[in-house]
């Protein structure tokens, strides 16, 4: 129970250091803009899920805005779109990925095409990465 206690303070302050009321506006905005994929995978993931465990979408984190987050696992799913993939964009993912990874978070991409063919293969994989760190 203590480890719990102690991972939950860390992960609280982690967050807390990196708030960041501007990014917070626009994670707010992307909310209410969300990809048709985004709000499909939403409607699996809100409220707890196994386990208890709670998903929120739209989330600041280290100075980007992620997709999905459980906190409690350090999991992030990113839904990607056709703007993935390409040279320029990619290195983008990294670069953001690198960071994330830094702070301790694990991240699993998904292409929009996988969750418009295959949503419950994409929900095994996210139960699979819960978990690994579970």
């Amino acid at each position: 129970m203590k480890n719990l206690e102690e991972k939950q303070k860390n992960q609280g302050s982690k967050n807390l250091q990196l708030r960041n009321p501007g990014l917070t506006k626009l994670a707010k905005g992307l909310r209410k803009r969300a990809t048709a994929q985004e709000q499909i995978l939403w409607s699996r993931l809100r409220g707890k899920v196994a386990d208890g465990l709670k998903f929120k979408r739209q989330h600041p984190v280290g100075g980007y805005i992620v997709d999905f987050i459980c906190i409690e696992r350090e999991l992030i799913i990113e839904v990607d779109g056709r703007q993935h993939g390409f040279d320029e964009d990619q290195t983008h993912d990294d670069k953001r990925d690198e960071k994330l990874k830094s702070l301790g978070y694990r991240i699993l991409r998904i292409p929009n095409s996988e969750i418009n063919r295959n949503l419950d293969g994409v929900l095994i994989s996210i139960w699979a990465a819960l978990e690994k760190t579970g």
